[in-house]
This record gives C-alpha cells, structure tokens and sequence, in this order.
C-alpha cells in the first residue's frame, strides 16, 4: 500500500468507532473514545519506522502509555471481529496483507 500510515489511521478510527457505537451505545464517539482515537492517531504520526512499521503488537518499540495500551488492545479484540460484519473489505485487506 502507497501510504500505511493513513490506512492504519483509516482503520483505527473505524474500529474505536465501532467499539464505541456497540459498546456505550453512542452515535458520535463519546470523550473517552475520542481521547484514545486521538492518542492512536497521534502515535501512527509519530512512529519512527513511518511506513516501514510493523504491527504494534509486534513491533520493537511500545510507544502508548500502559493505560492507553491496554485500552486499544480491549478495542481491537473487540472490534476486530466484528470489521468483517461491519467493514468486510478493511477486514479482508488486513487479513490477507493489503
């Protein structure tokens, strides 16, 4: 993929999105939701491997604080299922390696 880092954005805004919607029954991302999209967002730009970057769970360097880590990790077990239900296409372009 031409820019990984805007895919990765792409995807987690989905997936908080997602997380969000099914979890605290809100239409719009509520402040916590909102706060940990951000903090996500903000760690893809900040990335020292740029597009080069591997998965976060595998990669060397653990950027998010402990707390964050552990929100994002609860985010995407949860959401990542439910991208098939809800966002095939990203699903299967994240399966199957883009």
């Amino acid at each position: 993929m031409k820019n990984k880092i805007n895919y990765e954005k792409k995807t987690i805004d989905k997936m908080v999105r997602l997380y969000c919607r099914l979890n605290h029954h809100e239409t719009e991302l509520c402040d916590d939701c909102r706060e940990l999209r951000d903090y996500a967002i903000h760690r893809l730009e900040k990335c020292k491997f740029g597009e080069e970057k591997p998965a976060c769970a595998k990669c060397p360097v653990h950027c998010y604080k402990p707390e964050m880590r552990e929100k994002i990790k609860r985010v995407m077990r949860f959401s990542g299922p439910r991208m098939l239900l809800y966002h095939p296409l990203d699903a299967f372009r994240h399966i199957f390696g883009r």
